[in-house]
């Protein structure tokens, strides 16, 4: 299983050494990056804190992210701006420039800027975060966004993580949003508009939503180890960072995590699988997916 590989790095030196810091110094290391993504206050609203409702405190998000291990967490400027300062050199941030609420429609989304690399650079994240809305209606705009954001980050040394996310009418259309089709498009899109590392959903294989598929992906049903190496391999050399999704239980997320790593992913994003639990066991499940990682890639558990 391949890492983020720095010893042949092309890019600029800010971006590596942002890199550095979330892939070798914080989390499981090695190449390895494990993310807390607490951006859903404005993405679907404080119905996802209900679960656990302490979790509504980026405080308390900040120290999950500390004693869990992680090598980054995610949030929003206006959370950012006002709780990270004391962790600052604990943990590392990773700012969201763009984001949406769910209220609207989702048949043509597209999410608008929030913030700005060059707030990134004054907080001290280490990367930033876009969400990309593949296959939307309104997909030009948000393709001049993203391009104004690659260009502000490469004057600045930061690293872009994209949210690669098919999302709109014609996708669900043609077989539904999480769809290995899907998924495999928006990753290329991604990487070919200039990611730096890719944030993907896990493909499904949803037998009634098959039909709509175009060939060959209306016959192609894969296991999760299967799919996420398909997902990496259409990336065309980006690293790729697969996403929880909704909570599931512990075993099952163990396994989603083993099996996407030994696909090829370099890391694991998972928020609500992780948050919405209380803070122990939440600490317990954080450290039992590190030793994942570890284990997947042969390299010794951190004491």
């Amino acid at each position: 299983m391949a890492g983020v590989d720095l010893s042949r790095w092309e890019g600029t030196p800010g971006k590596k050494t942002r890199l550095y810091r979330l892939f070798y110094q914080y989390g499981p290391g090695d190449g390895l990056g494990m993310f807390l993504p607490v951006d859903h206050g404005l993405e679907h609203g404080p119905i996802d804190f209900l679960p656990n409702p302490p979790s509504a405190d980026p405080e308390y998000i900040l120290r999950l992210a500390v004693e869990g291990g992680y090598s980054g967490v995610v949030f929003q400027y206006g959370i950012a701006s006002r709780y990270y300062a004391p962790f600052a050199g604990r943990i590392p941030l990773v700012l969201k420039v763009n984001g949406k609420t769910n209220i609207p429609p989702a048949d043509e989304p597209v999410s608008p800027l929030t913030a700005t690399v060059e707030d990134a650079v004054r907080l001290g994240a280490d990367a930033i975060g876009y969400t990309l809305y593949v296959g939307s209606p309104r997909q030009d705009q948000d393709f001049r966004q993203f391009l104004e954001v690659r260009r502000e980050a490469e004057r600045f040394g930061m690293p872009v993580i994209v949210w690669a996310y098919p999302r709109g009418k014609y996708v669900e259309e043609k077989g539904g949003r999480d769809s290995l089709y899907t998924v495999e498009y928006a990753a290329r899109v991604a990487a070919e508009l200039g990611a730096d590392l890719i944030k993907v959903n896990v493909p499904e294989f949803v037998p009634e939503k098959m039909a709509r598929l175009p060939k060959p992906y209306d016959a192609t049903v894969l296991d999760v180890k299967e799919a996420i190496a398909r997902v990496v391999w259409a990336a065309g050399g980006v690293p790729v960072l697969v996403s929880g999704g909704s909570k599931i239980g512990d075993e099952d997320l163990l396994a989603r995590a083993r099996a996407s790593l030994e696909g090829g992913a370099v890391g694991l994003i998972f928020g609500r699988n992780i948050f919405q639990r209380p803070y122990e066991e939440a600490i317990r499940l954080s450290r039992r997916i590190v030793e994942v990682i570890q284990a997947v890639r042969g390299i010794p558990v951190k004491s």
